[in-house]
């Protein structure tokens, strides 16, 4: 299989209404434009999901709310967005920003689960969870109930040739420390990467 594949032609939009702004993009150009309309009806879905997530959870109307996103990857046929959403509203003792990740196959539109990057029957949770056992440890962090395994479902995005998993605000850790992200190379877990899939093809020598 060929690496060098084009990045995808993305556009950046914005919405706004009174003291919101959510700033996510879109992706144009695809040779496969059912696989473009894919990829836009899933980054929509998810930029509303965040939005109505917000709504749900604080005590009043937002006083401000901004939504913003990140291309991790957008090389070899892979492309991995985070997206945020900040929000506050009157009698917050600060703002609560909530976050997801999507990791396309931009060949197909496919969204990447965590299960799919590793081979089948594989012990992926195992194997990461020892990975981010040991980098709390090395890194100090501070737990708020201790820390036993990933989620098989756990959040991640793909950036360089790197598998980053985090955590949502409070889950793990204390406010302060903000996200909790723990970046693992692709290099460490090749051994049950699934084959041609894109930890195999994010590994791989520049053709």
């Amino acid at each position: 299989m060929a690496l060098f594949q084009l990045p995808v032609a993305i556009q950046s939009h914005v919405f706004k209404s009174g003291e919101t702004a959510i700033y996510y993009p879109r992706i144009v150009g695809l040779p496969d434009r059912q696989a473009e309309e894919r990829m836009n009806r899933a980054i929509n879905q998810t930029v509303l999901s965040l939005q109505q997530e917000q709504l749900n959870t604080l005590p009043g109307a937002p006083e401000q709310m901004t939504g913003h996103f990140e291309i991790k990857t957008n090389e070899r046929g892979i492309l991995s967005i985070l997206f945020t959403n900040y929000a506050y509203a009157p009698h917050m003792a600060h703002g609560n920003t909530v976050a997801k990740s999507l990791t396309f196959d931009t060949r197909t539109g496919a969204i990447d689960t965590l299960a799919s990057l590793f081979q089948p029957n594989a012990n992926y949770v195992a194997k990461l969870s020892a990975i981010v056992a040991e980098q709390i440890k090395r890194r100090e962090i501070p737990l708020l109930n201790g820390f036993q395994h990933i989620s098989p479902q756990q959040p991640f995005y793909l950036a360089d040739k790197s598998l980053v998993l985090y955590y949502p605000l409070y889950e793990l850790s204390p406010y302060y420390v903000g996200f909790p992200m723990f970046p693992i190379p692709v290099y460490d877990i090749l051994d049950i990467a699934a084959e041609q899939g894109p930890l195999d093809r994010l590994a791989a020598d520049i053709a």
